[in-house]
């Protein structure tokens, strides 16, 4: 599809703030839009059906995997998320800039889907304040901690087969560098 320079990918590990930094993004360029996925989990504190997932259970995201209606999903701490291929396709055949917030093996697939688009991987400053940040969020067990900073650090090791690398110091000049690049990768800056 001749709009996939309008896809962009941002990933990386968890607790590299790539939510945080799509939100700033998008608060600051609002005409940038993003997906919202789908998952089996439990909506926590705050959160919106159709804000900040699509919840389904079990049998529903099956059914959407059988039906090719998920362009990547993956299965992680017990339960699906995944990007629904109708968020995706009804963008891009719109001429929209496109930003999905998905993990590693999410990427993968849609590198393999959508060969034209721009990964990005999210880095922290150092593995100390990933560590800090994930403690920070006060809603994971111990156990949940030392899982997630296991499969951080596999994560990490996936960088080079990203298009670019941002180290998120601080989340608004990140936000900012973002923005440069999806100006310059889908040719607004000509």
């Amino acid at each position: 599809m001749e709009n996939e320079k309008y896809l962009f990918v941002v990933s990386g590990a968890a607790g590299t703030g790539k939510d945080s930094v799509v939100k700033a993004l998008r608060e600051a360029h609002p005409e940038i839009e993003k997906t919202v996925s789908a998952t089996t989990r439990a909506p926590r504190p705050g959160e919106q059906e159709g804000v900040d997932y699509y919840y389904r259970t079990r049998e529903q995201f099956r059914h959407l995997i059988d039906t090719d209606q998920v362009v990547e999903h993956n299965f992680y701490n017990g339960n699906y998320y995944g990007t629904l291929r109708e968020e995706v396709d009804k963008r891009l055949e719109a001429g929209k800039l496109v930003v999905l917030v998905i993990d590693v093996h999410g990427a993968a697939n849609i590198r393999r889907m959508f060969p034209g688009a721009t990964t990005i991987f999210l880095l922290p400053p150092s593995v100390e304040e990933l560590e800090r940040r994930l403690r920070g969020r006060g809603t994971e067990t111990e156990a949940s901690i030392l899982e997630r900073l296991d499969t951080a650090k596999k994560e990490l090791a996936q960088q080079e087969k990203f298009t670019l690398t941002l180290v998120n110091d601080e989340v608004d000049a990140c936000a900012e560098k973002l923005y440069g690049i999806i100006r310059q990768r889908a040719g607004l800056d000509r």
